[in-house]
């Protein structure tokens, strides 16, 4: 199954973190984590796996218990949400997210310096190409 497109709702979110954390988890597993992570009853946290399961996110194998894992890795799932969230709030510009972002607080040296690291990172890959 293609999980590229597979958006995350916060709750759904809160179920990836446990199981890229400590996967694979029965049922009864999650739910004693999300019981204790969210106040969530088991129920909630089954119908939680099985929705994430038929759109694609979260896998089952079919052993005595059932065994929960990821099938999208939480680094595509973080740069999925990263572009929905440029496109939706700063029309895909990079430069107003960072300008934005940057108005309000002060970097730091450090940050300041990771930046420029990354962006020449960036300019070299870009000039071998």
């Amino acid at each position: 199954m293609h999980t590229e497109g597979i958006g995350l709702t916060e709750a759904e979110w809160q179920v990836m973190e446990v199981l890229w954390e400590r996967a694979p988890l029965s049922g009864r597993e999650m739910s004693e984590i999300m019981a204790k992570r969210m106040g969530w009853n088991r129920s909630t946290t089954l119908t939680m796996l099985r929705r994430m399961e038929a759109k694609g996110a979260v896998a089952a194998d079919m052993g005595e218990p059932k065994q929960f894992r990821p099938k999208i890795a939480r680094e595509d799932a973080a740069l999925r949400e990263t572009e929905s969230f440029l496109d939706r709030v700063y029309h895909g510009s990079v430069r107003m997210m960072v300008s934005a972002m940057t108005e309000k607080q002060a970097l730091s040296k450090t940050e300041i310096d990771e930046l420029y690291a990354m962006l020449r990172e960036l300019e070299e890959g870009n000039n071998r190409d």
